[in-house]
């Protein structure tokens, strides 16, 4: 009978069975079991995470630790039981950064929050977990971010592989206000980050900003919540708790709900954490947005941001939000089209209601919408996920002819050293023949790009270079900046009856050919 019993012991082990929930500590060592198949450890000096071991498999990378950033260094670590719950402190010793982790009893998840005092060297904070690329082997999106066998051709992060397409961790990124479960997954399991509720709330550059969400190599698939940085930021950081938010596990072609409770945090001392009850809201109708459209409704100070997609009809209701005035903006998918403000007190929901302002000026023709994004323009669909010289991209020339072409036809960015001005060619009727409004809005820009135009013997004014971004964007997957709209009056004089060609090119500086001064479309328009 013994013999029996110790072989049943033997397998219980293999398949996984747990210890009962709780913490453990050794001299160096940290270690929970959320009594869900989840156990991991916790290094008492530093804070990094050293261990992942789910259903008995160890997802936890060797040459790497799982932590804030590159880990936080010497720290105070701390772990105690507050009731039904399992806490761990991270106070670092030389960053103004705490890190909390805690587990709570048959959930295999580690719920976390992060709270900063300031700024964070070298000017990033995120959550970056280090995983065996053997046990998860797909990233988020795909391949997209996986640089393996691929050599980097534009800075340390953009690559190039064999076949000519290209890989880069910025290529996994997804707006924010669309970005609350994301995840990398294997054969016996997935890990996902997920950023309930509130969790963007003290991060910056709204609902629209993105940032990585993997990448890997030979070795590790590593997993990223980026909660601040320097990518195409376009407001300054805020300081306090990040989160709550989470790394969840779960059994392949499983996912963690997007509607993550965290509200177990008012009762466990996590600094900066404010309950519902310390909350308020915004309610109201949002008008004047074409159905075709998101009706997105951004709320944000300096201490804090939210946002909300309006229901069928314009209805909508804010997030929980913390006590303050707020600037209030509405938008026609991404196109700002007004600007209100609100305040918002705890216990209460205020009503306000917001309205567009965009202006319904009749136009000779358009090309794209203007919704803030290229993705109606040619190659739109692919600049999230690849660079501009992978060879799936279509060719980026810009003939385009009124009547004829599709929005599809018009490139979606233009260089200033790579390609060739794009042309549009539109005819007018004789009473046509007058002075009008050329309109063209941007997403973004580098090295100061904006359009020049030329019609004819006419030249338009240089605009000025737009507010400086520092950091490469359209060659990383992104298309969001300030989102510029810039205006020319064209004389009579420039036009003519019949055909007309209206040249677009780029002024700036910059390197050659890719990172040369650019700027994105999102949409062009000949008023009438």
């Amino acid at each position: 009978m013994k013999f029996f019993a110790l072989v049943a012991t033997a397998l219980a082990y293999c398949e996984g069975v747990h210890a009962a929930f709780g913490l453990t500590s050794t001299s160096t060592r940290f270690k929970v079991d959320t009594d869900a198949g989840l156990v991991f450890e916790v290094n008492r000096a530093n804070g990094d995470i050293t261990s992942l071991k789910y259903n008995g498999v160890e997802y936890q990378g060797t040459s790497k630790m799982t932590a804030i950033n590159s880990g936080l260094g010497t720290s105070t670590v701390t772990g105690e039981t507050i009731g039904d719950y399992v806490k761990i402190t991270v106070k670092a010793g030389s960053l103004p950064v705490t890190q909390y982790f805690v587990a709570k009893p048959k959930d295999a998840t580690i719920y976390m929050g992060t709270y900063i005092t300031g700024e964070v060297d070298p000017g990033e904070l995120r959550w970056l977990a280090r995983m065996k690329k053997s046990e998860l082997p797909t990233g988020v999106h795909g391949n997209v971010g996986d640089t393996t066998g691929c050599t980097a051709f534009e800075g340390k992060d953009t690559f190039k592989c064999s076949n000519g397409e290209t890989r880069c961790k910025m290529y996994t990124s997804d707006r924010f206000i669309d970005d609350i479960v994301h995840g990398v997954s294997g054969p016996k399991a997935a890990v996902w980050m997920v950023m309930p509720g509130v969790a963007y709330e003290t991060s910056a550059s709204g609902p629209f900003m993105r940032d990585i969400n993997s990448q890997s190599g030979d070795t590790d698939q590593e997993l990223y919540w980026y909660m601040n940085s320097g990518h195409l930021r376009t407001e300054p950081w805020r300081f306090g708790l990040q989160g709550p938010y989470a790394m969840a596990f779960t059994a392949p072609g499983a996912t963690p709900s997007k509607n993550l409770d965290t509200s177990f945090f008012s009762g466990l001392s996590i600094q900066g954490y404010v309950p519902n009850s310390g909350r308020g809201s915004v309610s109201g109708t949002a008008t004047g947005v074409p159905s075709q459209f998101e009706t997105v409704i951004h709320w944000h100070n300096t201490a804090a941001q939210y946002w909300t997609k309006a229901a069928a009809g314009g209805a909508f209701k804010s997030p929980l939000m913390k006590p303050g005035t707020y600037t209030m903006k509405l938008y026609k998918q991404e196109f700002l089209v007004t600007t209100d403000s609100v305040t918002v007190a705890a216990g209460q929901t205020v009503t306000k209601d917001i309205a567009s302002k965009e202006s319904n000026t009749p136009v000779i023709w358009r090309i794209g919408e203007f919704d803030g994004q290229p993705f109606d323009l040619k190659n739109g669909d692919k600049i999230e996920r690849m660079h501009p010289s992978d060879v799936r991209m279509a060719s980026w020339d810009g003939a385009f002819t009124v009547g004829q072409s599709t929005a599809k036809n018009f490139p979606m960015a233009l260089w200033s050293k790579q390609g060739s001005p794009a042309t549009i060619n539109f005819s007018l009727t004789q009473a046509q023949v007058k002075a009008h409004v050329l309109r063209i809005g941007t997403t973004l820009s580098f090295k100061g790009g904006r359009p020049s135009v030329k019609i004819g013997s006419w030249t338009g004014a240089d605009p000025g270079a737009p507010k400086l971004i520092d950091s490469r964007g359209l060659t990383r997957g992104a298309y969001r900046g300030y989102g510029e709209v810039y205006t020319w009056t064209v004389p009579a004089s420039a036009l003519k009856a019949g055909s007309n060609t209206l040249t677009v090119g780029v002024s700036g500086s910059g390197d050659a050919t890719w990172l040369s001064a650019n700027y994105i479309v999102d949409a062009i328009e000949l008023q009438d």
